[in-house]
């Protein structure tokens, strides 16, 4: 039976986010996307993700996918066999990014949900050159408009009410690899050399010329640290 590489996408994300990973890595993993806007808690998220997946598992997380995947690791270290947290924060939010956060949910509760993508978060997330290229920013929409309103409430929620990870970093005793982008203004390379430095058994890659979306914008990059990052483990 193959191995299960299970990626967890965003806020606002799909599996869309990880289309270049599921195809360019099927013959190293059975590769699967779960959907992260299910729940308004980032306990409850995480069982339900233990829960559709049986047995041990590779996981891989970007951004609030990789919040949850520390979550995973709390409730069950035992099951994950690899981890990949990618373009991500193991702290707790900071009050600026509590005020920003709430600000976004009162604009999609007042029907105002498309502009929270096409007109705030885009160019935030995407390195200055990748965001003037419209099919990447139509797939960043497409996603966004998939996970709707609702999902996006949810995923801010879950984690708005995320615990501080610092002390659980020395517990990962996995094999993990961090992959930042050299230009993510969000969960800068800062943030990834620190978990580098505290979890054990961690690898980290910084991807040139990539915003916070590394495998959107650098897919084939990133594609490349995870092949030889894993096949150097085997």
């Amino acid at each position: 039976m193959a191995k299960t590489l299970l990626f967890i996408p965003g806020t606002l994300c799909n599996a869309r986010l990880f289309a270049a990973q599921v195809a360019g890595l099927a013959d190293l993993a059975d590769c699967r996307v779960t959907d992260s806007s299910r729940a308004d808690s980032l306990a409850d998220m995480a069982a339900l993700i233990l829960a559709e997946v049986p047995g041990n598992f590779a996981l891989a997380g970007l951004s609030y996918g990789g919040i949850i995947a520390f979550e995973i690791w709390r409730q069950a270290p035992a099951r994950v066999t690899k981890l990949i947290l990618m373009n991500t924060n193991y702290k707790a939010p900071a009050d600026t990014t509590r005020m920003h956060q709430e600000r976004l949910v009162g604009m999609a509760v007042l029907d105002r949900f498309q502009e929270i993508t096409s007109e705030i978060l885009i160019d935030a997330m995407l390195h200055p050159q990748h965001a003037g290229q419209p099919d990447l920013r139509e797939t960043v929409l497409t996603m966004a408009l998939e996970v709707g309103p609702e999902g996006f409430i949810r995923q801010v929620k879950a984690q708005l009410g995320r615990p501080d990870s610092t002390a659980d970093l020395p517990t990962i005793t996995c094999p993990t690899l961090l992959i930042a982008g050299q230009e993510d203004t969000i969960c800068p390379p800062a943030l990834h050399e620190d978990m580098a430095r505290l979890i054990p058994n961690a690898h980290l890659e910084i991807v040139a010329h990539c915003g916070h979306l590394s495998t959107l914008e650098q897919p084939e990059a990133v594609n490349a640290v995870i092949r030889n990052w894993w096949q150097n483990l085997n």
